[in-house]
């Protein structure tokens, strides 16, 4: 067996399950879970699992299901295949959660779906015979950064540490036994565009989350507003303040700030006492991060002072920026091109979304490609899958030939990557400083 033999032996056996694929897919959609919530998600995982024969732990940072494939020639290096649990909250998508808001329209449940898909391929062609190292499929919890009050809670009950998933299943050593990983996330196709595409990732922001809560004090609002002092005002004055400093940010790190008032006042008569407020700081880089979330700081801590009211600024340890590693990103688009065409395949420019993704690229070689497969808007009311193929099969197969370069014969092509590859944080260091970020 060569190693491109492996490859379509591979590619068919996904390909073969095309049905089994897409019906994951489309379960995951139907009961979207927010994050650290996600039982549902997770026993669905955990069946398609357990109908494939393939051991697993649960319950990891309350949700997580992580396997192991073992290789056949030992287990010299290990890959894994991320996939992630949670939906996001976007109520208007006809197919939200009536209850929590919660959609698929981030397209995890996709991800999910190609994480299995490569382990079904896997499994099914016998490919783990040839390859020098295992590979760990791993179902993770809580991407999107969201509830930020509520899982705050959850790190003070003890439940959790961190907000998002990676960090809190790094903190836990999940990842240790892991040398390098790989995850795919949706993107849009334009109208004009009539076939779907992949994306190599470069870059992305991180980010900084905050907490704000102003406190004032309550009066009638229309017969004595001159006895209260209103808390709603102090916050509108912060983000006033925050948007006077917009044009001292530099272009190059691509600061964004974009708040929420979670809780505006509780009477429309009575002046607002308690204002509550949650945003990020993103950046595309760390010392901008830093700098643009102390300015910020600054800036709602003067609206509160503006009139006299009180606010506490609760930072959160976010996500770091995204740095895909070269060696992986040129194994994807070289397996991208094979199967689609490298017409139909490039490399990205910096993206200012965030993923937690971005914590897991500062300790081990990581790629995150994005797949051209829906219509509408990410995060969008009218996100929808256009090309089952490019959302739910080319992805699978394009990471799964690319395990088998990393892995096959004696694991050679790992052992390059990560005789090239350096750190750019310890997992120590890692830890330490996200969690200055706790206060």
């Amino acid at each position: 067996m060569t190693k491109d033999q492996l490859k379509a032996k591979v590619c068919e056996a996904i390909a073969a399950r095309k049905s089994d694929i897409k019906k994951l897919a489309e379960n995951i959609w139907a009961e979207p879970e927010l994050g650290y919530k996600e039982t549902k998600t997770a026993k669905k995982v955990e069946a398609a699992f357990d109908s494939l024969g393939v051991s697993y732990r649960n319950q990891l940072a309350l949700t997580g299901v992580k396997a192991r494939l073992k290789g056949g020639k030992g287990s010299k290096r290990s890959v894994a295949v991320i996939g992630e649990l949670d939906a996001i909250i976007c109520a208007e998508h006809p197919d939200a959660d009536d209850q929590t808001g919660a959609a698929h329209c981030c397209g995890h449940n996709a991800q999910i779906a190609n994480m299995m898909a490569v382990t079904m391929g896997l499994v099914d062609s016998g490919a783990m015979a040839y390859l020098a190292g295992d590979v760990v499929p791993f179902a993770v919890p809580a991407e999107e950064y969201v509830e930020l009050a509520y899982r705050n809670k959850l790190i003070e009950q003890g439940k959790i540490s961190y907000i998002g998933g990676k960090p809190e299943l790094i903190s836990l050593g999940e990842f240790d036994d892991v040398d390098m990983a790989m995850q795919i996330h949706l993107t849009s196709v334009k109208p004009e565009r009539a076939n779907g595409f992949i994306e190599i990732s470069t870059t992305t922001n991180g980010f900084v989350g905050k907490l704000i809560n102003y406190k004032g004090k309550p009066a009638h609002a229309a017969a004595a507003p001159h006895l209260g002092i209103n808390a709603l005002n102090a916050a509108m004055i912060g983000i006033m303040g925050v948007n006077a400093l917009r044009e001292t940010f530099q272009e190059k790190d691509y600061i964004r700030f974009h708040p929420i008032i979670t809780q505006g006042g509780d009477l429309v008569n009575v002046t607002p006492s308690d204002v509550r407020m949650e945003s990020y700081v993103r950046a595309s880089n760390v010392p901008a991060m830093i700098d643009a979330n102390e300015r910020i700081t600054r800036a709602l801590v003067a609206g509160a002072m503006s009139v006299g009211a009180e606010v506490e600024v609760k930072d959160l340890p976010g996500y770091l920026p995204l740095y895909n590693n070269a060696i992986l990103n040129d194994l994807l688009q070289q397996n991208a091109g094979d199967l689609i065409g490298d017409e139909n395949v490039w490399v990205a420019e910096h993206m200012t979304g965030s993923t937690d993704t971005g914590d897991l690229s500062h300790i081990m070689p990581v790629s995150h490609p994005w797949i051209g497969s829906i219509r509408g808007g990410l995060h969008g009311k009218d996100y929808v899958v256009f090309d089952d193929d490019m959302a739910y099969i080319r992805p699978a197969q394009m990471m799964a030939m690319t395990i088998i370069d990393l892995l096959f014969g004696d694991a050679a092509g790992a052992e390059t990557l990560l005789a090239a590859y350096t750190p750019l944080m310890k997992k120590d260091e890692y830890l330490k400083f996200i969690g200055s970020f706790k206060n």
